[in-house]
């Protein structure tokens, strides 16, 4: 490879780096290509953020997100504020999309679109997902233990009286229900056409978003998840889940994009799930999936992972903490699937419960998931293997409706939920509004106000952040930027560089507004972000926060070390 003659090195301690007025680079649409997704200048862009949000499985607010447009506009503002997301999985269901057969609800889209723009509006990309848990809400009697989402009533009658017998997590349901059970088949055999129906109203529903947003605005809609969380309800005879991936679930998929095509969503790619239970690591729920015997998706598809610790959120199969590189492997796999199939993947859920007896364990188990997606490599071994690309991602979830919920369970007025997410007994939300109705977190603001590459002008060779949230994984082997760095969080990027006018941008969290850099490409701060310009070429930066240790001995390390790979 090349070796490329490095840039003058600038070294900015917070008093040195002069704030810039940078020229706007945000607004451009994404597509998909060489495996990344990329902007209209060429630069690769990771999306990272929350779903919005578990409210709109429930009834209260009509299956809408947030109770009203204010609402989620304060809710915007707090994310971008509080965590710098860039991106949003916007929730809405087909019960409330078509209520009635063959009958659209074009103002429960309005209150879609309404809420979707005050992310817009602060220029958070949303990518929109088709949920459904457990089928439908209206599979469950009154005095059910459990609840479903997303079909409506008349796409979920004539089925055995419901029941998952002696179940400890509401997931079982997809395994155990006999009414959930047939009734998930029944769809992906498109019994009285229940599929063609759906399709139909999805293709509705994006119509009408995209004919309601201003085209600047929908330029920042990257794209739509056709489905949350599929699976088969039951196989056909002699039919693995492999083969119910090829034979039923990507011809749905294939249906879908074609919709999507014909609404006008060409541009944009389907964010398409493999079997929900493809990489479980509770061995009783795993099967094997990832779309495996599908040929290659394309750029006009994204491979969309979820990813939750069963084990941890257990408290008996994982009585610990995750550790350093605890999900490297299983991240690793996502990527490889990716590749396979000629794609870019995004993890559009993972998470832990932010409460409850395993909630000990949410700290380290964030960490290890955005180490994940950050990187191939654990801490201990990065600097000899950091080698590898950044995943997109969005946690599990952003509800400023959190403890404050009025969730009639299942239409039943003697079991009014208040708790928590209000949906199953979970507890997720990374955010909660304070006795005076201010947004807080829920978890170390570390944990979720991160540094990460939101936009690289070129390629991502390796990053890692340690965010020392929750002990310190990354063990830096070269004294001088080990002492330089002391116990302060930071940041390492690595990129072949394509020198085009449209900086480098990578997000700085709250610890690290006034940060020391070095770098091979200049550097200015812009508010949250770090701009880094530099030629073409292979460029580096290490972020930190100001200490007194020696910069020149510390670069000059950091140079030797990226040039020896």
């Amino acid at each position: 490879m090349r070796r490329a003659v490095l840039l003058a090195v600038l070294i900015f301690f917070s008093s040195m780096i002069t704030p810039a007025r940078a020229e706007s680079f945000d607004g451009s649409e994404l597509r998909v290509s060489g495996g990344v997704f990329r902007d209209e200048h060429g630069r690769e862009v990771v999306l990272r953020g929350f779903n919005v949000s578990g409210t709109a499985k429930l009834a209260e607010y009509r299956g809408l997100p947030f109770a009203n447009t204010a609402d989620a506009r304060k809710s915007a503002q707090a994310m971008k504020q509080l965590t710098g997301a860039n991106a949003v999985r916007f929730l809405l269901t087909w019960a409330w999309i078509e209520p009635q057969r063959g009958q659209i609800d074009h103002a429960y889209l309005d209150g879609v679109t309404n809420q979707l723009r005050a992310f817009t509006d602060l220029g958070i990309r949303v990518y929109l997902d088709f949920h459904q848990d457990l089928y439908s809400r209206y599979l469950f009697n009154k005095d059910s233990w459990y609840t479903g989402d997303g079909a409506p009533a008349w796409a979920a009658s004539g089925y055995p009286k419901e029941s998952c017998g002696v179940c400890f997590h509401w997931g079982q349901n997809m395994k155990n229900n006999n009414a959930v059970i047939a009734a998930t088949y029944d769809f992906w055999h498109n019994r009285n056409g229940v599929q063609d129906s759906f399709v139909n109203a999805a293709g509705e529903a994006l119509k009408h978003v995209k004919e309601a947003l201003p085209a600047n605005e929908f330029k920042l809609v990257v794209g739509v998840d056709p489905l949350n969380e599929p699976y088969a309800g039951k196989y056909d005879s002699g039919q693995t889940s492999q083969m119910w991936e090829r034979d039923l679930l990507m011809p749905f998929y294939q249906r879908f994009r074609t919709e999507m095509d014909e609404v006008g969503w060409t541009a944009k790619p389907a964010f398409v799930e493999p079997l929900v239970f493809w990489n479980q690591n509770v061995d009783f729920f795993a099967e094997p999936g990832g779309l495996a015997l599908v040929p290659s998706l394309g750029e006009r598809f994204v491979f969309n992972a979820h990813f939750y610790d069963g084990k941890a959120q257990s408290g008996v199969l994982m009585p610990g903490k995750a550790g350093d590189g605890q999900y490297t492997q299983a991240f690793g796999t996502i990527r490889d699937r990716a590749r396979a199939l000629g794609t870019t993947s995004i993890v559009s859920e993972f998470g832990h419960p932010v409460s409850g007896f395993t909630s000990d364990k949410t700290p380290s188990v964030l960490k290890a998931i955005y180490q994940g997606l950050d990187s191939t490599a654990p801490g201990a071994r990065w600097w000899s293997a950091p080698r590898g690309s950044v995943i997109s991602g969005s946690q599990w979830h952003w509800d400023t409706n959190y403890g404050r919920h009025r969730e009639l369970m299942n239409d039943n007025p003697g079991k009014v939920k208040t708790d928590g997410d209000a949906m199953n007994d979970e507890h997720f939300s990374a955010v909660k509004l304070d006795d005076a109705g201010n947004a807080v977190l829920t978890v170390d603001r570390a944990l979720v106000d991160r540094v990460y590459p939101q936009a690289v002008a070129g390629t991502t060779l390796a990053f890692a952040y340690e965010d020392r949230a929750y002990q310190t994984w990354q063990q830096i082997p070269l004294p001088n930027v080990r002492t330089l760095v002391g116990s302060a969080p930071f940041a390492v990027l690595v990129w072949d560089s394509t020198g085009g006018t449209a900086p480098t941008e990578v997000h700085l969290p709250a610890s690290l507004r006034s940060p020391l850099v070095v770098s091979s490409a200049p550097a200015t701060v812009d508010g949250d972000k770090l701009l880094l310009r530099g030629g073409a070429g292979r460029q580096f930066a290490l972020v930190t926060a100001a200490s007194g240790g020696n910069t020149v001995a510390a670069e000059a390390e950091l140079r030797q070390w990226y040039q020896s790979w």
